[in-house]
């Protein structure tokens, strides 16, 4: 498969995710879509119609909507999305993956694992829930971390979709005020110039179908700016990078015996005759053989091919025998811009676990395919979400907490920026005790 082909099949896929506070109608949007798009079976509307469960209902749908997503009994009986739910719909352009991710503070932890999944962000605001009489409007603490996530994570595209507009009869002064609120919030945290739409999920306008009640509005429907958006692998700032997460060994004859490195190819691409470079120990070696994994939609009638690029499951055997386990990683052996070898880095954590950070235990850091011991060193800053400015005394982070630590590592890891690849410059931090995620890290500065 040419690379061209590849970047065309993840076009057509567009994972998102939905994010903002409780009750600002995610399950009901992603409800809306499904219903919208046609995506629901006759039975699940008829099980959904005038559910004793319901909470908001649309009028010509005659369904609670967000019961679509909210599929956990506690769910129902709360009110509120607790896991993230994931569902699938399509229309003639495209094929969409989304993610419901819950608004509830106690669950940002999921909202940082959904967001990780994807493309694109809809952070939905709530007018009702607004400050209006503040100058500048006043937004949610929940939007505003949220949008801080998402901005860490380096999502590629984020549009703001401004709910419950019917709430105020789709007035245009409103809407202006709350998208001046947002566009200060983008400037704080360096998102770029955001999107913005006024809707109304339970009524559906602008979702899929444009509103006659804001004929102020000359942008496109929600739907119509996913269908819209470049999606295609970004322009890779790293080269070829594999990290190794088995390795097979079937012995044999001398002639027969196999051992083959199985793992993803992250970024760049490799070819059989491709000198490479084996990280930590700056080993060289030969590709031999390429073979695709068995969950491969291209064409191989024995799986070997010439060559893989980003996104391919693959094993590479080597001419030569040479030490390799799970957490080395390839690289191409001429690369001008190869991960860096380093003991200490500075990261930005979203902090997940109800334990606060201590500086006094140890946690297992895991890179890619690599796990290492490691000990914060020293806590470099900490988020005001309310301000989104530095707080002005550093603490440990407590649950969902944003801030910039500097890590000791037990050995050094081969790792790249995460404004470089986010596939070798993200990490998460495990607590060794309990076995908990207690973290999701961004390398920002390899120190040494």
């Amino acid at each position: 498969m040419t690379q061209a082909t590849h970047s065309a099949e993840h076009q057509n896929v567009v994972r998102f995710i939905t994010a903002g506070s409780v009750d600002d109608g995610k399950s009901t949007l992603i409800g809306r879509l499904l219903y919208d798009t046609k995506s629901i079976l006759v039975d699940q509307l008829e099980s959904l119609s005038k559910t004793k469960h319901a909470r908001v209902t649309s009028s010509d749908a005659g369904v609670d909507l967000a019961l679509l997503t909210d599929g956990l009994e506690a769910e129902r009986e709360q009110g509120i999305t607790i896991d993230v739910a994931y569902r699938y719909f399509s229309t003639p352009k495209r094929k969409f993956i989304v993610a419901d991710a819950p608004g509830h503070e106690q669950y940002t932890r999921n909202l940082v694992t959904g967001a990780s999944q994807s493309d694109v962000a809809v952070i939905l605001v709530d007018a009702s829930r607004v400050d209006l009489a503040a100058s500048p409007a006043t937004l949610l603490a929940q939007t505003k971390r949220h949008a801080a996530i998402v901005h860490l994570l380096g999502l590629r595209h984020v549009v703001f979709a401004v709910n419950k507009m019917d709430l105020f009869n789709f007035d245009e002064n409103v809407f202006t005020t709350i998208t001046q609120a947002i566009e200060d919030l983008c400037q704080k945290i360096g998102l770029p110039q955001p999107t913005l739409i006024p809707i109304s999920a339970l009524l559906g306008a602008n979702v899929v179908n444009p509103s006659t009640h804001t004929p102020w509005y000359k942008g496109p429907t929600l739907l119509a700016w996913l269908e819209s958006l470049d999606t295609s692998p970004a322009s890779e700032k790293t080269g070829f990078r594999f990290p190794v997460q088995y390795v097979a060994r079937q012995d044999g004859s001398a002639s027969d015996d196999f051992r083959g490195y199985l793992g993803q190819v992250e970024a760049g691409s490799i070819h059989k005759g491709q000198k490479i470079k084996v990280l930590p120990g700056n080993s060289e070696a030969t590709v031999a053989e390429i073979y695709l994994g068995n969950g491969s939609t291209r064409d191989s009638s024995n799986n070997a091919v010439d060559s893989a690029t980003t996104g391919d499951a693959i094993a590479i055997r080597l001419k030569e025998d040479i030490d390799i386990s799970r957490g080395c990683l390839f690289i191409n052996v001429d690369d001008a811009t190869p991960p860096r070898l380093s003991k200490e880095i500075s990261a930005d954590l979203c902090w997940l676990d109800s334990e606060p950070l201590s500086m006094n235990r140890k946690y297992a850091l895991r890179h890619t395919t690599n796990t290492v011991g490691a000990k914060v060193k020293a806590i470099e800053q900490v988020l005001d979400v309310q301000t989104l400015f530095q707080a002005s005394e550093t603490h440990p982070l407590n649950t969902n907490e944003i801030g910039r630590v500097s890590l000791i590592l037990q050995k050094p890891i081969a790792a790249d920026l995460f404004d470089e690849s986010q596939a070798t410059g993200a990490f998460i931090l495990i607590d060794e005790v309990s076995n908990h995620t207690v973290a999701a890290g961004m390398i920002r500065q390899c120190i040494n």
